[in-house]
């Protein structure tokens, strides 16, 4: 399953809501479907058997049947009722079931498969495991009166589906709570984050700005009879604001500084975006790896994927991380290699211009060209402190 940038599913699983009209398309064709066993009692109505006011009762029981059977199973699905709503709503279905088929014949016991499914899918496990067996042990007594055999048939029916939907419906609460969880995780993250921003910022300007303060009272007080100490104040007061503005320049650096774990997590939407099939390592272990290493080799994935996308062409897209040892230590390789049109091969544009800059300074080096069909480049940094090569010697 891929998710988009906000790490929402980009089809619809069990247990979330559909969100656009072609999902609900889906969701209920996938409930709907099973509404096929409901033939037999559709055509002991329309075989006119039964009398006038007996065909228009049965038709009224079996719409309200599926309606409500329609809105337990298929809401129960994304936003879960009440429990006390689903406690009536599966009542509903439990009187009619039973009442239905006693009246009307053996062609209606299929109504009790509905029943276990909706028991199933809907119940709290304790409650399904006593329930599923009393709809099958009615519908059994039912169908003694009027086809046993039929009756014997779909025993065994009514108990393994009823039981293998409580499994979904377990999947569906299980998906539900894991959809809380992780809201909840974000919101506290973000919170955490936030916490942390504001911590840095007091810390860095907090005492800057008393400063600034403070050197601006004295400023004020001595500027009528000691313009020179007051000038004095006043360079000061200079000075610390200008230390401040690279305290903050540095903080909002490190904040924008990218992540290669997010720049992969972003790859991968963006190549699925293009309709690129996408070939990615799993989570890189960063371990011992210096800050700006790892931000230049964020720097050069994304700009080698936004070349991918945009210029090249391709239809699939190799993304390889390695760690590799080297008699200057070791080092950190990233490979980007797409199946495209391989550039314009005018030389190398302003982004890699820029990123072989930008690797260089973190002590890195930048490979990039075309291949017999495509274009590959390589990007490789430092992936821990410098060997001692007079050591070895």
């Amino acid at each position: 399953m891929t998710e988009d940038r906000y790490g929402m599913p980009t089809h619809t699983p069990v247990g979330w809501p559909p969100r656009s009209r072609r999902e609900l398309l889906v969701k209920t064709l996938w409930i709907g479907v099973w509404l096929v066993f409901l033939s037999s009692p559709v055509e002991d109505l329309a075989d006119g058997g039964h009398s006038t006011a007996a065909t228009v009762a049965g038709s009224l029981g079996l719409a309200v049947f599926v309606g409500v059977y329609l809105t337990l199973v298929f809401r129960n699905m994304g936003r879960p009722f009440s429990p006390r709503a689903v406690l009536g709503l599966g009542g509903t279905l439990a009187v009619l079931a039973p009442v239905l088929a006693y009246t009307l014949g053996s062609a209606w016991l299929g109504l009790f498969v509905y029943l276990s499914v909706a028991f199933g899918a809907t119940l709290p496990l304790r409650a399904a495991y006593w329930a599923i067996p009393a709809a099958a042990v009615v519908m059994y007594l039912i169908g003694m009166h009027s086809d046993e055999t039929q009756a014997r048939g779909l025993f065994l029916l009514v108990l393994l589906i009823g039981f293998a939907m409580t499994g979904v419906g377990q999947l569906v609460r299980t998906t539900i709570e894991l959809r809380k969880a992780r809201a909840t995780v974000a919101q506290l993250a973000a919170n955490e984050e936030r916490l942390r921003l504001a911590r840095d910022l007091h810390d860095l300007l907090g005492h800057s700005l008393s400063l600034i303060t403070l050197k601006s009272e004295l400023a004020g007080r001595m500027l009528p009879g000691h313009p020179d100490k007051a000038a004095q104040q006043v360079a000061d007061i200079e000075q610390v604001s200008r230390q401040a503005l690279v305290d903050v320049r540095e903080a909002v650096t490190g904040y924008r500084r990218p992540r290669l774990a997010a720049e992969l997590a972003g790859t991968q939407v963006a190549l699925t975006a293009a309709g690129v099939a996408a070939e990615l390592p799993a989570e890189p272990d960063l371990a011992d790896v210096p800050e700006e290493s790892e931000s230049a080799l964020a720097w050069a994935l994304r700009e080698a994927v936004t070349n991918v996308v945009r210029h090249s062409g391709a239809d699939r897209c190799t993304v390889r991380l390695l760690r590799r040892q080297t008699l200057n230590g070791a080092v950190l390789e990233l490979a980007v290699e797409d199946n495209g049109s391989g550039g314009s091969g005018a030389g190398p544009g302003n982004g890699l211009t820029g990123l072989t800059e930008r690797l260089e300074k973190a002590g890195g080096t930048l490979e990039a060209g075309r291949l017999k069909h495509g274009f590959r480049l390589v990007a490789r940094v430092p992936a821990g402190p410098p060997a001692d090569v007079g050591s070895r010697a």
